[in-house]
């Protein structure tokens, strides 16, 4: 017999209060009294409201991170840049853009993969009233019956001849 579970309520609650703020499973995982992420699943394929309310908390987890790109691109982050010529070190301070772009584009791309429907990128076709859309696929389709019947046809001529 392996260990006693740690499961209780109040653990499951947590774990949920902080998906729903866009913390990562495994980092909670991590934290002080709380199970190993492999038990988490277990716990979910065990009890199917556990699971609803995970799933929940990922969504809204999921807005936060959304919410946080916006913080990021909003606030300034200041840090040094030291050069060294071999003669003078200059150091001066300026506004990490790369690291800030780093940042938004990591959580763009990963809310993108977890749920597509909503953050990932999206592709629409369509026409307006000057220009409609037109599908051409009947026209292939006839032209490829027309080329199977008179290939029978002829077929048909060569088995009487």
């Amino acid at each position: 017999m392996g260990r006693p579970s740690k499961y209780t309520p109040d653990v499951a609650h947590k774990i949920c209060e902080l998906l729903s703020e866009g913390v990562p499973l495994r980092e909670i995982c991590r934290m002080e009294g709380m199970p190993y992420w492999r038990t988490v699943y277990l716990w979910m394929e065990r009890d199917a409201d556990l699971a609803a309310h995970i799933a929940r908390a990922r969504e809204a987890g999921y807005d936060a991170l959304a919410e946080e790109c916006l913080t990021i691109a909003n606030t300034p982050m200041i840090g040094r840049i030291t050069t060294d010529d071999g003669e003078k070190t200059t150091v001066r301070e300026e506004d990490m853009l790369g690291h800030r772009k780093l940042q938004i584009e990591t959580r763009l791309k990963l809310l993108a993969k977890w749920n597509p429907k909503k953050y990932g990128e999206r592709l629409a076709v369509a026409g307006d009233a000057e220009n409609p859309l037109k599908v051409e696929a009947e026209l292939g389709a006839e032209k490829l019956l027309k080329a199977i019947l008179e290939n029978a046809q002829l077929n048909r001529q060569a088995d009487q001849s």
